[in-house]
């Protein structure tokens, strides 16, 4: 099995260089705080099922800009349980 990216780095990589955004304005049309953001981004938290419905509205209102919109948010937590799971089973073979 492969190491599945962190949701965070889609984000960080995909996303917010797509729609121009800095981490605070992001932050800010998401609602939530700069400091939270940062930590998904940064890979040290991990996607809530709360903030996985705000990515997925979020998104769908940029769907005019190409290869944005349409991440539901099972999706953005199905990724999220794919590297904690990945990194758990790592965990517990060494």
């Amino acid at each position: 099995m492969y190491d599945p990216p962190h949701p965070g780095a889609t984000l960080r990589e995909d996303v917010l260089p797509a729609l121009g955004l800095t981490v605070t304005e992001a932050a800010a049309q998401l609602g939530v705080s700069r400091v939270m953001l940062s930590r998904v981004l940064n890979e040290r938290a991990g996607i809530s099922p709360e903030l996985a419905i705000k990515l997925e509205r979020w998104l769908a209102d940029k769907g005019d800009h190409p290869g944005i919109g349409g991440p539901s948010a099972e999706s953005w937590l199905a990724g999220q349980a794919a590297y904690d799971l990945w990194h758990a089973r790592q965990r517990l073979v060494a």
